[in-house]
């Protein structure tokens, strides 16, 4: 699939930037694989890791996305692009609306316009479940996002590029992930909790990267792919990892929810069930070729909704407590209770 192509990965100094280059590379053979981002002390400690010198095909561009003149020179010659760049965390776009909304869909319109231009074959954007039924303006910028790279399909005409979503839950061990927080405040003998009652859907960075790959190969333009994914009580999260600490009770913060959604059920109407994964397929006109993927996939019923609270694969404390002896590598040991399959 990738083999051969040059890929361009915009906010490639990120978390799911940085494994999708190591698997990237340890996978398929690239001819050129570039890192687009803004941060020069990232892409410093970047090169430390994947160095030019060993990694032949690997180029890293400062950039934004929201130049649209840079984006037109990085992707001279770009067969795919997974846009990953984002301002993400919830109360800096509420405090920073407008930085938001010049990144996250200001950005993404260049992106898409730019690819067009390009000729770029296919065009993969990762969301996240605050796109679906937002209440914050991050979710809302995603939201936003999400239905420009679904109709871009139709305005890109008769040009080969293809555009199409990932949208998944949190990501275990990624900056900002209540993980690492909490094994950090498990020194003060005290976990600060929202509320009892929250759900949160979890996957790990290896699993987004998996997905990606499998929904790159099987895209046909217009999808919004969302994948199998365990959720888990915040309670027995906590209990998982620190057994020992007290717990402080602060209460939802600004938009912030109770439970996540990844499809939610007014979309549910226009959503395929697979066995790893759903498909929210888009209801303009240009839909027309269905992948062969597709073969088989069942409607989802109406009133379904994928949410974390009731979905079936849920994290129990001694799951996560099992993972946690075995090895110590928690991400490691997480990916393997339900890998979504490139099935």
């Amino acid at each position: 699939m990738l083999n051969d192509k040059t890929v361009l990965v915009t906010g490639g100094t990120g978390s799911f930037g940085q494994k999708f280059t190591q698997l990237a590379l340890e996978r398929y053979k690239l001819r050129r694989l570039i890192i687009f981002s803004r941060d020069e002390l990232k892409q410093f400690e970047m090169r430390s890791r994947f160095p030019e010198e060993k990694y032949r095909e690997i180029r890293y561009f400062i950039g934004d996305v929201r130049d649209k003149e840079r984006l037109h020179r990085a992707l001279d010659g770009v067969d795919i692009v997974v846009h990953a760049a984002a301002i993400k965390q919830v109360p800096a776009a509420e405090y920073n609306p407008l930085e938001a909304i010049k990144t996250n869909i200001l950005g993404a319109a260049n992106i898409l316009d730019v690819a067009i231009d390009r000729n770029v074959e296919k065009v993969i954007a990762l969301s996240t479940d605050k796109a679906a039924n937002p209440i914050n303006l991050y979710g809302a910028t995603k939201l936003c996002s999400d239905k420009l790279f679904v109709a871009a399909n139709a305005y890109s005409g008769n040009h080969r590029t293809k555009f199409s979503v990932v949208r998944y839950g949190n990501v275990v061990g990624s900056r900002g992930s209540v993980i690492p927080f909490f094994l950090k405040m498990k020194k003060t003998g005290t976990l600060p909790i929202t509320d009892s009652r929250m759900t949160r859907f979890w996957i790990t960075l290896e699993q987004g990267v998996q997905f990606v790959f499998t929904c790159l190969d099987k895209m046909q333009g217009g999808e919004i792919f969302v994948p199998k994914i365990p959720s888990m009580n915040i309670m027995d999260l906590a209990a998982a990892l620190a057994p020992e600490c007290k717990h402080e009770f602060v209460g939802i913060r600004p938009g912030e929810k109770l439970h996540e959604v990844l499809v939610p059920e007014d979309d549910a109407r226009r959503t395929l069930e697979l066995r790893d994964f759903f498909v929210i397929q888009p209801e303009l006109n240009f839909w027309e070729k269905k992948g062969k993927y597709l073969l088989g996939a069942k409607p989802c019923p109406d009133g379904f909704t994928y949410s974390s609270d009731r979905n079936k694969e849920i994290l129990s404390i001694d799951h996560l407590q099992s993972m946690m002896r075995n090895g110590g590598d928690f991400e490691s040991q997480f990916q393997n209770l339900v890998p979504p399959s490139s099935d």
